[in-house]
Formats: C-alpha cells, structure tokens, sequence
C-alpha cells in the first residue's frame, strides 16, 4: 500500500477547506505526511465518495442481453467506471425481482457469487439487495441468501403495476419487460395477476422478514415512497431508510421520525426527476436529505454535490456524498479526512475535474496533471 504525503492542496474538513498536509500509510489517512511527498499546490483533496445505491454496474456485466458470460470481466469494468468518478465505496443495488433475466433471483445468485469471489483495485464494493414484496414463494431463500453472503442493506420495492391490474388493463411496456425477462407477454402478464392476487398476504410476511433481518443487523430501506403513511408504515416495521420518496411529504415524514433520506444525485443534475416527482435539489434546501447515490449514473454524485456546493457550500453539499451516506449504514471508518480513518479521498482541479481516486490507500484512478505530479 502506499507510503504518501500528499502537500500543499487545499483539503475539505469538517469546517471547510484548508491548507494541510495529508498521510495515507497500510491504507489508512494520518494527520502528519509520511513517505514519498506529493506536490498537490492548486488542487483539492476530498473525501472519496460513497454510493448508496447504484444499478450502473448492470451495462457493464450485460452489455446486451446474455452477452457476458463471466462476470468479474464486468465487475472490473464497473469497477473501473467507480475509480473515476470518485466513488471509493459503491453498494451495487441488485434485483431480486419476478421481472426475471438480470433482475430475477438466478441472475442475483451469480451476482452475489461474483461479488464474493472478485478481487479489485482497492474500491470497496458491496451488495444491495432489493426485494419485491409480493414474491411471497421467495421468501425463505431470499432470507437465506442474505445470511449465505451477508448482504448488509436491503431494500424492499414493489413494481408490479397495481393500477392496470386491478382496471383489467394491459400494463405499460408489458412487451419489453416479458423480453427481458425470457417469457412471452401473456406469461408475464398471466405471472404478474397471480402475484398481484396475493394482496393481503404480503404485509404480514414483509413485517415479519423485516423484523428477523432487523434482528441480524441488516439495514433496510423502502423505495419510492409517495405518501407520508406509507413511510410511517414502513418506520414502524423498522425500515428507517428512505430511498428516492417521490413526495415532499414523504421526505418530511422519514425526516419527522429520524428515518435517512437517501436522493438521486441525477435527480439533482437534471434539476429535477424525469417522472415528475419531487426536486431533489428542494429537498436538500429544506433539509430533507441526509445523502445522495448515483442511481443509475455514477458521475452524478460528484457533479450534484458540485452543483450543490454553490448554495450550501462545498462542506455540507460533499457530505451528503461522503460522511451522509457512510452514517447511513453505520460506515464510522470513512467519510471523512481525519487520521486513523480508512484512506479513502479523490484529488480534484480548478474545475472539479477528478485527477486520482484513492480506496483504501491504493490508487484506483489517476489522470492528467494530477497523474504528472504522481509520477514525478
């Protein structure tokens, strides 16, 4: 691992931005240089990045449907695409879903198995699971495969299109999805009513799971909340992590009970959500946001805490990067540039352009000036 002192660049503290200098020694940050020194004069040092909840790993292990065969090809260039953009620690939000193909439970367990098995550069990559409550038949092995490889973080979604179902009505891009998944539309259709059926034995299962993960300390989140009683609902199973609440309200309630708010930073970028649900950028303002994750775009982050920092300053809009998201679920060794933590910061230019990314005191991504000062 290396020896470092890196000098002379502005770092981003607790309190803002100072002048220091700053050791990394056996992948962890000291208060005093040691080792090699750095010139960084002219550019910044902040925390490295940790993502929530990021699905962009997907294109990377399945360019085109079935076309990567061995995964941990995919996982390095995802991998690779984290390093970038700053990301040192990346929660890789995988399906377990009756949509099937790369969201159904097979393609979960090669995964996970992946996952386990890869060795990378140094990024610190973790499962997330998101779970469809109504796969009722599931539940055991889900439960099992949490314990099998243990997933820190799930979240429980629900996608079916209730709406259409109850009507009678043909869901949209019913086509599309059954493709995806390997079934012919009337079999998807056909699955998605036997499912829907089973209402009223879900909120009983859902209680019950979510009380023996809780027990193991798994941290759970629900997603897409859009109203204040069903966030409450949640709470009161002890899912205290909100991702992506589409409603004011909702964010307001998680924010009420102490529940986490987590937001999409692309959210932030587009400057406001695709699909009409709540700005992002006007929950952070009113305070209703304790981090942002990449989503579906890993240069979102960097770029929305950027963006950010012009209102609420670069300390408090990095936060919700770094040291949010790592208090989040319980991550006490990062987040932040203080001695003993792990090693993990990304160097930026003049213009928030990423010049290195360093995980754990490795190296994961070097470029232009930054790289020329590296490399002496």
């Amino acid at each position: 691992m290396l020896e470092l002192s890196l000098c002379g660049a502005e770092l981003l503290l607790r309190d803002g931005l100072m002048r220091a200098d700053l050791g990394i020694s056996g992948g962890r940050l000291t208060g005093t240089g040691m080792g090699r020194r750095i010139d960084l004069s002219g550019f910044r040092v902040l925390p490295g990045i940790v993502d929530l909840h990021g699905d962009g790993f997907e294109r990377h292990l399945a360019p085109r449907r079935g076309a990567m065969k061995d995964l941990s090809a995919g996982l390095a260039s995802a991998e690779a695409e984290l390093a970038a953009n700053g990301i040192t620690t990346a929660y890789l939000a995988q399906f377990w879903s009756w949509e099937g193909g790369m969201r159904g439970r097979d393609f979960a367990l090669r995964f996970l198995r992946a996952l386990r098995d890869y060795r990378g550069t140094g990024t610190d990559l973790r499962a997330q699971l998101r779970f469809e409550l109504f796969m009722l038949d599931d539940y055991g092995d889900f439960e099992a495969t949490v314990a099998e490889y243990g997933v820190a973080y799930v979240v429980f979604n629900d996608h079916l299109p209730h709406d259409a179902l109850n009507r009678g009505k043909r869901p949209p891009r019913l086509t599309g999805q059954a493709l995806k998944g390997g079934r012919s539309p009337e079999a998807h259709l056909a699955m998605m009513k036997e499912l829907h059926r089973h209402m009223t034995g879900v909120a009983p299962a859902v209680a019950g799971l979510a009380q023996r993960l809780g027990e193991r300390g798994v941290a759970l989140g629900s997603h897409d909340d859009d109203t204040a009683d069903l966030r409450r609902g949640w709470h009161k199973r002890g899912v205290t992590i909100a991702e992506f609440p589409e409603t004011q309200a909702a964010a307001a309630e998680a924010c009420g009970l102490g529940d986490a708010v987590v937001l999409g930073a692309p959210n932030v970028v587009r400057g406001g959500s695709h699909s009409g649900n709540a700005s992002a950028a006007d929950l952070v303002r009113d305070g209703l946001c304790d981090a942002l994750a990449s989503d579906y775009h890993y240069p979102a982050p960097r770029q929305a805490a950027l963006i950010l920092s012009q209102e609420v300053g670069l300390e408090k809009a990095w936060a919700l990067v770094s040291e949010g998201p790592a208090r989040v679920l319980g991550l006490t060794d990062r987040g932040v540039l203080e001695a003993d933590k792990r090693a993990d910061l990304v160097v930026l230019d003049g213009e928030g352009r990423i010049g290195a990314t360093i995980a754990g005191g490795r190296v994961t991504y070097l470029s232009g000036a930054v790289a020329e000062r590296f490399l002496g």
